[in-house]
């Protein structure tokens, strides 16, 4: 049997063998075939890097990450690029697992000529709009209608969902190692502001509008001004930005009569609303322009 005709747990069976291999012992020989498998099952969105229980908790995928992890570890440095060996120009050297992804017309992809790149590993939906330049690294997932737009990034592992807008400049950030660590994710329909960035431990979900310039990270309290709350992680629970949310940079005092003194205060980000029929039609636009 090949490995192409493995269950999802015999194939998580065949990663967990090759990664327990010592270091400094060889590999399997049958190693990168496997890693090959993975990369194919992730860019078909058969397996994932995270996925939501059925109570809608997000939880990393450690076999995954693991089995991206082998990949960086079998492959081995290869140069590509388009100035010849020894002559001036651009020219890029990485590990031959990982080469960018090339696409059909039949994919339905849009990746606009410019510079972008979308690295071997990542699955992007149908309908997915790629501005340049734009990054998306390898076990990131990209759901249907998304749009990345220009000096946007999506991180490794990431995930995006379905008709999300990841304006010019947002982060996305990637979470590969450790590999049990909460995943980035943004879920369907979320507006994702210029110059935002969201990081490790971080979920926002569905239909949230980050406006521009906010950054979430998982030590970041978020203040509800709405629901007179603060959004805080826990040690076993992600960062989450409620369904819906409208949130902008705001700040807050420093406490401390010398810190007063100086007027100081700290960014933090803050929810304003919740998402309704005027910021729907805010956000209309995107139909529009798609």
């Amino acid at each position: 049997m090949s490995v192409a005709d493995l269950t999802a747990a015999a194939f998580a069976a065949e990663i967990e063998r090759c990664v327990a291999t010592p270091a400094g012992e060889d590999l399997p020989a049958d190693t990168r075939a496997i890693v090959d498998e993975l990369l194919a099952r992730l860019e078909r969105g058969d397996v994932r890097a995270a996925e939501r229980d059925g109570e809608g908790s997000w939880r990393a995928v450690p076999w995954v990450k693991r089995g991206i992890l082998l990949g960086f570890r079998v492959g081995r440095l290869v140069r590509s690029g388009g100035a010849a060996e020894g002559a001036a120009g651009l020219s890029f050297v990485d590990k031959d697992t990982y080469p960018p992804r090339s696409f059909s017309a039949a994919d339905g992809i849009r990746v606009v000529p410019g510079g972008s790149s979308v690295r071997r590993g990542a699955y992007l939906a149908r309908g997915v709009v790629c501005m340049p330049p734009m990054y998306v690294n390898v076990g990131a997932y990209v759901g249907e209608g998304t749009m990345v737009d220009s000096h946007a990034l999506v991180g490794s592992c990431a995930q995006v969902g379905a008709r999300v807008h990841l304006s010019a400049a947002a982060q996305v950030g990637g979470v590969l190692e450790p590999v049990n660590a909460s995943p980035v994710v943004i879920e369907d329909d979320v507006m994702v502001g210029g110059n935002c960035g969201v990081y490790e431990g971080t979920v926002v979900r569905e239909k949230a509008v980050l406006a521009a310039g906010v950054i979430l990270t998982r030590g970041t309290p978020v203040f509800d001004l709405v629901r007179e709350t603060v959004h805080r992680a826990t040690p076993d629970r992600p960062l989450e930005i409620p369904a819906g949310a409208v949130v902008v940079p705001g700040a807050r005092a420093v406490r401390g009569a010398w810190a007063e003194a100086q007027g100081l205060a700290l960014q933090t980000p803050v929810i304003v609303k919740y998402r309704d029929e005027k910021t729907d039609l805010a956000t209309a636009l995107e139909g529009w322009l798609r």
